[in-house]
């Protein structure tokens, strides 16, 4: 796919054969899963299992436990045997959170099992839409219902479907480290999913984080499942079969894609009302643009009020906006943090343009004062929390955002904080004469790192360090091994970065990340 170069030198990074604090904390608060695995007859399915007082937690770093079974009559009731591959996604809607942990399940009794931790890693919240959860008394359970093809409500249900999620696996013999199951997660438009008829579905496959967890399996065995959740009724809807990529679509019937995946449909099951959860949509906000501002060489911030006048709703420095954005007739969602102090009456997001950026080319291109946005309310748990320790914000390029917020927010209460900002450049540094005068005007210690500074680049009265940021100067910078640190930037710069942390001595718990794919 031509991106081995860029994506191989952190990706191994990435994904780890252990569960770090920050996932198994979030594992532990998740009152459902979505878990892959095989039948009796080796097909993958994808399921929910869901357990509202908690559907799992971690003893150790190489263990999670789950406290819940696939519900009788799934398509996976009997598959949690010792030595089953288990590919399990952690989605949580509303902070559009995910983490993915695959592994093998160890022992099993009649309340759940436990698994043994593989690989886990993290992934980037495009395409996820926010949803608010409930739980809801099931009563008495329909019986599952099967068939060899999709009947017209269930044709229906997929063709209005914005989510769904997929099951795929490879296994050979012996043992190797691509072995195993994996659970993923696809959103789009309601409608994104084309029925072509009652055993055949298309659906596009869109720029993501280039792992290819799941390209790389069906390329190896184009076995499926598909999971659609009718997140009114708690119903699921369960897909076996075979897919085939198309690597070149069609441009016009499919604007955007990358690649298409086409799935020829060989065993269905229906569980109605089956989960004790639903779900909902939160109430959207309208905004309109009351100034747009040049911020760096490729970044534009965008301030907002509501439009019809009413008070923006409070957000916590760190949270973000999902906005819904036109783009050629269909509608994109993406997710920005919110770059504006929590006290201010305006919402602000700041966007680097993307040369193949479907939606900040049209943001750049084509906004301006007085155009309208839908957007979900503020959401997200990258988020600066209460406490008098000493803070160590550091970003790199646009991922100062969320940390510009937190440092105006850290200012007005008077906590000590120190912000190390990382650019290439003056030029390509996004909101750094903000986050300089903030500094300027508090206790705050500003240290910037510009790996290819101008050479008619002014000195400031910060510190300020050509190269490329490095253990040993972190090492330098870090207030004390008791600080709490807010790390956000590209996948490969908060990887790298929190290797260091922990190696200066700061407990991982102390570590709150957040990377941009």
């Amino acid at each position: 796919m031509g991106v081995r170069e860029a994506i191989e030198p952190f990706a191994r990074r990435v994904v780890r054969d252990y569960l770090p604090e920050q996932h198994r904390a979030f594992y532990a608060q998740l009152p459902f899963l979505v878990v892959a695995g095989r039948d009796g007859a080796a097909r993958p399915w994808a399921t929910v299992l869901a357990a509202p007082s908690g559907v799992a937690d971690s003893p150790d770093p190489h263990s999670l436990d789950l406290h819940a079974l696939p519900l009788p009559g799934d398509a996976l009731e009997e598959s949690f045997a010792p030595g089953a591959d288990l590919g399990i996604l952690g989605i949580e809607f509303h902070t559009r959170r995910r983490n993915r942990v695959n592994g093998r399940i160890v022992n099993r009794d009649s309340r759940g099992a436990r698994l043994r931790v593989d690989q886990s890693f993290g992934n980037c919240p495009q395409f996820i839409h926010a949803r608010d959860w409930e739980t809801q008394a099931t009563g008495t359970a329909s019986p599952a219902r099967r068939s060899e093809k999709l009947d017209p409500r269930q044709q229906a249900w997929i063709g209005g479907a914005d989510t769904f999620f997929v099951a795929t696996g490879y296994r050979a013999s012996g043992e190797q480290a691509a072995y195993g199951m994996d659970a993923s997660h696809r959103g789009g438009a309601a409608g994104f999913v084309q029925v072509l008829d009652a055993t055949t579905l298309a659906w596009p496959d869109y720029a993501g984080n280039n792992h290819y967890n799941t390209l790389g399996n069906l390329v190896m065995d184009a076995r499926i499942g598909l999971l659609f959740v009718d997140f009114a009724t708690g119903s699921l809807l369960q897909l076996n079969g075979t897919a085939r990529i198309d690597w070149t679509p069609d441009e016009a019937r499919w604007p955007g894609a990358q690649r298409v995946v086409m799935v020829s449909i060989e065993a269905v099951v229906e569980l109605p009302a089956a989960l004790p959860l639903r779900w909902r949509a939160p109430a959207p906000l309208t905004l309109e643009v009351v100034a747009v501002e040049d911020e760096s060489r490729d970044v534009k911030s965008f301030w907002f009020q509501r439009a019809d006048g009413a008070p923006l709703p409070p957000f916590i420095a760190g949270q973000h906006v999902s906005v819904t954005v036109p783009v050629d007739g269909r509608p994109e969602v993406r997710s920005y943090s919110l770059s504006s102090s929590p006290q201010d009456s305006r919402w602000r997001i700041s966007v680097k343009r993307h040369a193949e950026g479907r939606v900040s080319r049209v943001l750049h291109d084509h906004l301006a004062a007085g155009g309208q946005l839908r957007a979900a309310p503020p959401a997200g748990d990258f988020c600066l929390e209460a406490g008098d320790a000493p803070l160590l914000l550091i970003g790199a390029g646009v991922g100062v955002t969320p940390l510009v917020s937190m440092l105006a927010a850290a200012v007005a209460e008077g906590r000590a904080v120190s912000f190390i900002l990382a650019a290439r450049n003056r030029d390509e540094a996004p909101l750094a004469a903000e986050i300089a005068a903030l500094a300027a005007g508090s206790q705050a210690r500003l240290t910037r790192v510009f790996s290819q500074p101008r050479t008619n680049a002014r000195a400031s009265g910060h510190d300020e360090h050509t190269g490329r940021l490095n253990a040993a100067l972190l090492a330098t910078l870090i207030p004390s091994r008791e600080c709490a640190v807010y790390l956000c930037g590209p996948t490969a710069f908060v990887t790298d970065v929190s290797a260091w942390l922990v190696a200066a001595g700061v407990a991982p718990e102390n570590i709150h990340s957040e990377s941009f794919g």
